[in-house]
């Protein structure tokens, strides 16, 4: 088994296998993607329902009435059970992993759960198949300490691992909110000088921006809820700056709740902010054009250069030869 794994016709097979599944799946992509705006949506409606819900509790609860059993989502999973018996939650606590996951899009107990549950089995999981490797399968020459250090290696990627993740997730869900968040201001404008309340706007205006950003969609459809039953409107725009994580965004939000607090005009607020997201995309594509040359350098002389040279000296070099063995000897 460990000569059949090790062997140079066998792993350049599985790479040539593993490329050419790689192609077919790139090219097949577009036309397996599902769109996943309706079960997006439709968490975001449950979302609602549990606030309408909670809304209805504390009303029955000032008048005296008993709601009879918790209206919070609740987490019954396995890897609850193992989180709460081996108490990963203090054992790895991280104060701010309700915020992280909901930055990318994950809400409620139950990611919670499995963040740390996760957490705890990688680090070992990544350690056991580095050792598996480098003590039965393929030991590249290496000595004793230098395996040890190995599966520490794999014991840290481990532990780092589920973070990884998790910040990757959100970067991208960030980028794609970013993206469509200006032409989104701009039709709220449109929508509240209008005549529309602010929830009919941002209603609308998630239904509409669904297309290009469905994750600005779910957010604005958050929004919407948590503006209607939430007993500060306040706390519904904190979260969502708190779950996008943008400066841009944050300051809409802080411009919101300065104009639901001293009723200034909402529409000249969110043409100032629409023209400062706008300038805050432009300035992003800017700086990520503005670092192309540096990251054109490497692949310039590794790639470029010796291709250049070769085409430029080849025949210069083909000639010379020629010319040598042309020559008379003596």
């Amino acid at each position: 088994m460990a000569a059949m794994l090790t062997d140079p016709s066998n792993l350049l097979s599985a790479f040539v296998a593993l490329v050419v599944f790689a192609t077919i799946i790139t090219l097949a992509a577009p036309a397996m993607t599902s769109n996943g705006l309706e079960s997006r949506l439709k968490s975001v409606a449950n979302r609602r329902e549990e606030l309408r819900r909670r809304s209805r509790a504390a009303m029955a609860q000032k008048g005296g009435t008993n709601s009879g059993s918790s209206l919070r989502h609740t987490d019954d999973g396995v890897y609850k059970t193992i989180v709460d018996r081996l108490q990963l939650s203090r054992l790895l606590e991280d104060p701010k992993v309700v915020d992280k996951l909901a930055q990318a899009g994950f809400r409620g107990p139950k990611p919670v759960s499995t963040f740390y549950f996760f957490r705890f089995v990688m680090p070992f999981a990544f350690a056991l198949l580095a050792a598996i490797y480098v003590y039965g399968i393929n030991d590249f020459g290496l000595q004793g300490m230098q395996k040890l250090a190995l599966c520490v290696g794999g014991l840290t990627i481990g532990y780092y691992a589920p973070n990884v993740y998790i910040q990757n997730v959100a970067q991208k869900r960030r980028e794609s909110i970013v993206s469509a968040f200006p032409d989104a201001l701009d039709l709220l404008l449109i929508c509240v000088e209008s005549g529309m309340s602010i929830e009919a706007a941002i209603q609308k205006v998630g239904a509409e921006v669904g297309s290009s950003s469905m994750e600005l969609a779910e957010e604005l459809s958050l929004l919407t809820a948590e503006l209607s039953y939430l007993p500060d409107r306040r706390l519904a725009y904190e979260g969502l700056a708190r779950r996008t994580n943008h400066p841009g965004i944050k300051s809409v939000a802080t411009a919101m709740i300065q104009a639901e607090r001293y009723g200034t005009p909402l529409g000249t607020a969110l043409r100032v902010m629409a023209k400062e997201n706008r300038e805050l995309r432009l300035s992003a594509a800017e700086k990520k054009a503005a670092s192309l040359p540096p990251k054109l350098t490497v692949p310039m002389i590794v790639f470029f250069l010796p291709v250049l040279f070769v085409v430029i000296l080849g025949p210069a070099f083909i000639k010379i030869s020629d010319m040598m063995a042309k020559k008379p000897v003596g």
